[in-house]
C-alpha cells in the first residue's frame, strides 16, 4: 500500500504540494508529482542490497521486526512532512527498508516450503503486495480523495506497526547465515546470469509502472470518468494481480523458463490493447486486470530465477528483486511522466510500455540462449 497508493493520489497531491504547476499546468504538475513514485522506487533499489548483505548473518525473524518499524517510521514522516521537498525525502527513506523486507520474508517462506514449493512460497509473500492492490490501495485512495490523501498514510503506517507486532509474535526463529558480510554478498554482481534476471524486472515491468503510475488521469482524463471510478479500477488491476500472483507461483514451480519467457510478450500485448480501446472505461478497466494479472504471473519466476541463478549469496538475491522491480517502477513512471509532459497525452505512458515489455522479453531470451550456449560448451 505505501508503494502504490500514491499512484491513485498524484492529482491529490499535486494541487496540495504544487499549487503554482497546479494553476498553469496540471499535467505538469502530476508529471511533477510522479517524481514520488521513482524517489520511493529508488530507496528500495539503493536500500535493498546494501541492506540486505549488511544483515545476512543476523537472525532473519530479528531483521524482520527491525525493518518492519523503519517502514513505521518512515511512512509517519510523510504524513508530517509539510512541503513536496521533505515528502520527497520521506519517500525515499521509507523505501530503504522495503526490498531487503521482502526479500527475507521470501527466503524464510521458501525454506519452510522446501525446494519443491519454493515458487509458491515467493508467491505467498508477494500475496501481500497483489492483496494490498485489491484492498488497501483502492480504499486509501477513496479515503485520500474524501479526508486528504494524508490520511491513506495514516493507514499506512498504523498497519505497518501491526506487522512489526505479529512479525515478533508468529514468525518463527530463523538463523541467517554467519559469517556472511556485505563484501561477500556483493560478489552475486559478478554473475551475468544474475544481471539478465534482474534487467527483466528493471526494464520489462517498466512497462506495467508506465500504466499503473498514471490510471488515475487515464480513467478521469482519456475515459471521461469521475474520480471515485479511479477505487473500482485499482480493485480491478489488484484483484488481476492477486489472481497473476497465484498462477505465477505454480506455474514457475512447473515451468521456470516458460513462465519468463511467454510473459513479456503477453504484457506487451495487453499493454497494445489496452492503448487502442482506453476511451471507454469499460475496456480500460478489464485491461487494468489483463495488466495486472500478466504482470504477476512474471514476478515469482524472476524471484526464484534469481535464487536459482545467485548460488550461495541467497539474502541479497532475493532483495535485489525487488531493486529491479522498483527499478521498473522508477523507470515506468518517469518515462511516463516524459511523455505526458510532451504534450503526447495520457495514453502515451501506455505506448511507452509496450516498448519496455518487448525489451523485457529480449532480456530474458537472451539471457536463456547464452545459459544454453554455455551448458553445451560444457
Amino acid at each position: 500500500m505505501t508503494e502504490f497508493v500514491v499512484m491513485g493520489l498524484l492529482p491529490n497531491i499535486a494541487q496540495e504540494l504544487l499549487p503554482q504547476q497546479w494553476a498553469a499546468s496540471p499535467e505538469d504538475a502530476i508529471a511533477q508529482a510522479g517524481l514520488l513514485i521513482s524517489l520511493y522506487a529508488l530507496g528500495v533499489v539503493v536500500g535493498a542490497p546494501t541492506i540486505a548483505g549488511t544483515v545476512a548473518r543476523f537472525p532473519r525473524h530479528r531483521v524482520m521486526v527491525i525493518l518492519a518499524l523503519a517502514l513505521t517510521v518512515f511512512n509517519a514522516l510523510t504524513v508530517f512532512a509539510p512541503t513536496f521537498g521533505l515528502v520527497a525525502a520521506s519517500r525515499f527513506l521509507a523505501g530503504l527498508p522495503h526490498g531487503a523486507y521482502f526479500g527475507i520474508a521470501a527466503l524464510v517462506a521458501a525454506d519452510v516450503l522446501g525446494p519443491e514449493r519454493r515458487g509458491k512460497g515467493v508467491a505467498f509473500v508477494m500475496s501481500g503486495l497483489t492483496v494490498a492492490n485489491v484492498v488497501g490501495v483502492p480504499l486509501g485512495t477513496l479515503l485520500g480523495q474524501q479526508l486528504g490523501w494524508r490520511a491513506a498514510f495514516v493507514v499506512v503506517v498504523g498497519v505497518f506497526a501491526l506487522a512489526a507486532v505479529a512479525v515478533a509474535l508468529f514468525v518463527p526463529p530463523h538463523p541467517g547465515t554467519p559469517g556472511r558480510t556485505l563484501r561477500a554478498e556483493l560478489r552475486v554482481f559478478r554473475i551475468p546470469q544474475v544481471w539478465f534476471a534482474l534487467g527483466v524486472g528493471a526494464i520489462g515491468f517498466g512497462g506495467f509502472f508506465a500504466v499503473y503510475s498514471y490510471i488515475a488521469p487515464m480513467v478521469t482524463e482519456v475515459a471521461g470518468s469521475p474520480a471515485w471510478v479511479v477505487s473500482i479500477v485499482l480493485v480491478l488491476i489488484g484483484v488481476g494481480m492477486t489472481l497473476g500472483n497465484l498462477a505465477g507461483g505454480h506455474l514457475a514451480d512447473v515451468s521456470l523458463r516458460r513462465t519468463l519467457v511467454l510473459g513479456m510478450p503477453a504484457m506487451a500485448v495487453v499493454l497494445v490493447v489496452i492503448a487502442l480501446t482506453a476511451s471507454w472505461i469499460g475496456a480500460l478497466a478489464v485491461g487494468g486486470f489483463a495488466l495486472g494479472f500478466v504482470s504477476s504471473v512474471v514476478g515469482p519466476a524472476i524471484q526464484t530465477r534469481l535464487m536459482d541463478v545467485a548460488r550461495e549469496n541467497q539474502s541479497i538475491a532475493a532483495a535485489l528483486n525487488h531493486s529491479a522491480l522498483n527499478v521498473g517502477n522508477s523507470l515506468g513512471a518517469f518515462l511516463g511522466g516524459v511523455v505526458i509532459a510532451l504534450g503526447w497525452g495520457f495514453l502515451a505512458p501506455t505506448w511507452t510500455g509496450v516498448v519496455l515489455a518487448i525489451a523485457g522479453f529480449g532480456i530474458i531470451l537472451t539471457g536463456y540462449l547464452l545459459a544454453d550456449r554455455a551448458r553445451t560448451r560444457v
